[in-house]
């Protein structure tokens, strides 16, 4: 069965594509070797050698404007069928794209693995859209989850605690996560996830990406955890251009278009950070096993509550816990105020894994700090989401 289809000249895009296939994905690739693109897509359909496939994809050397053409008459005809092309991932050109239907732009120099991701995002396309349409429901709902992880403090291991939420998360749904890295002038998740962004905040809060989501996935970075990532400027200066609003907006996108997006946020209650707070479905709240942790959480939530900005699902997460430091649970739960939903304690193997840039859940070990942040991943999943608060608020053992 072939469910892919491949249109290009070039033997060598061929052979990466039906890699990426036979990586993991079902079914088969059946290619045609030319620039030459049908009229008609019905054409196509009669030299295959079944009927119509899920996933087109038109490879190198087609001439784009052919492309485009045939990608028009697919998707008022055949909409169902998802259109990849492979390109520059030029803003302008992204948009003439968009507008003609193509479901994703694949860089003809992409290897097999980053060919995998979108052929299977196209598959999950196709397939969503042969399923029977379900009740309308108001656009709010349809919204995915907005994650804010938060600390007053530095220096807690907030963004391990992000990046293994982003990696756990793509587990329950490939594909259908995205990391946003809002501390924008020393932000680590590019460094968390061993990821050397092409694109970063800074492109994706332009005008081009604000307008238009297709632009916007396009400046995403696909990481092997089955997840994107949009990682923070490279430089601080960057930073200083970005304002709250294109944060709010740029978070807005995302929820449309993703299940889960998971804020890694700077240290304090900086302005970008409020603005995220204020769009955060959740807010996972990271101490350290400490006094000046818990009592910098304890001002944080007092300041939040008097403005009034405080996601009603909150995570408290005590990280690096230690039972040998002369400090309880209980003496940090009565300083901060609230309970301990999670306790991460010490370990060797975090600690390593973050320095590969490879977070631990990504790459699972027989490890305490493993089976925590599991448990933490597991209070985003639907089905334990629908459990009563007060179950989800349950007291901790370190």
């Amino acid at each position: 069965m072939s469910r892919f289809v491949l249109i290009t000249p070039d033997v060598d895009f061929d052979a990466r594509l039906r890699q990426a296939v036979a990586g993991g994905l079902q079914g088969g690739v059946q290619t045609f070797f030319t620039n030459l693109l049908p009229a008609d897509p019905f054409e196509l359909f009669a030299h295959l050698d079944q009927g119509q496939p899920e996933v087109l994809v038109l490879g190198p050397e087609v001439p784009l404007d052919d492309a485009l053409r045939l990608a028009t008459v697919i998707s008022v005809r055949l909409p169902e069928l998802s259109v990849i092309l492979s390109a520059e991932p030029d803003p302008s050109f992204l948009i003439q794209a968009m507008r003609a239907g193509v479901r994703d732009i694949i860089a003809p120099d992409s290897d097999s693995a980053q060919m995998r991701v979108l052929l299977e995002r196209a598959s999950q396309s196709f397939t969503s859209r042969h399923r029977a349409p379900a009740p309308m429901q108001p656009a709010e709902n349809n919204k995915g989850l907005v994650i804010g992880v938060f600390s007053p403090k530095g220096g807690v291991g907030k963004t391990t605690v992000a990046t293994n939420i982003a990696i756990g998360l793509g587990k329950i749904a490939p594909m259908s996560v995205v990391i946003v890295d809002l501390d924008l002038q020393f932000g680590d998740v590019a460094s968390g996830l061993y990821l050397d962004p092409e694109h970063t905040v800074t492109d994706a809060v332009s005008p081009a990406a604000s307008l238009d989501s297709l632009v916007l996935k396009a400046f995403l970075t696909v990481h092997p955890g089955s997840i994107y990532a949009l990682c923070a400027p490279p430089s601080p200066i960057d930073a200083d251009e970005i304002t709250p609003e294109q944060v709010s907006r740029l978070l807005e996108q995302l929820s449309e278009q993703f299940r889960y997006v998971v804020v890694d946020t700077a240290p304090g209650l900086p302005e970008i950070g409020l603005a995220a707070m204020e769009k955060c479905t959740d807010v996972v709240w990271v101490s350290a096993m400490d006094i000046p942790s818990a009592r910098g959480l304890r001002s944080g939530l007092e300041i939040l509550r008097q403005l009034d900005i405080l996601p009603e699902s909150r995570h408290v997460v005590l990280n690096m816990a230690d039972p040998k430091i002369g400090l309880t649970v209980q003496d940090l739960e009565s300083t901060i105020g609230a309970p301990v939903d999670v306790s991460i304690p010490r370990s060797r193997a975090v600690a390593f894994s973050t320095n590969r840039g490879i977070p631990v859940l990504q790459d699972p070990q027989k490890d305490p700090a493993t089976k925590s942040l599991n448990q933490l991943v597991e209070r985003f999943n639907p089905a334990r989401r629908e459990k009563s608060q007060r179950r989800l608020h349950r007291r901790v053992v370190v």
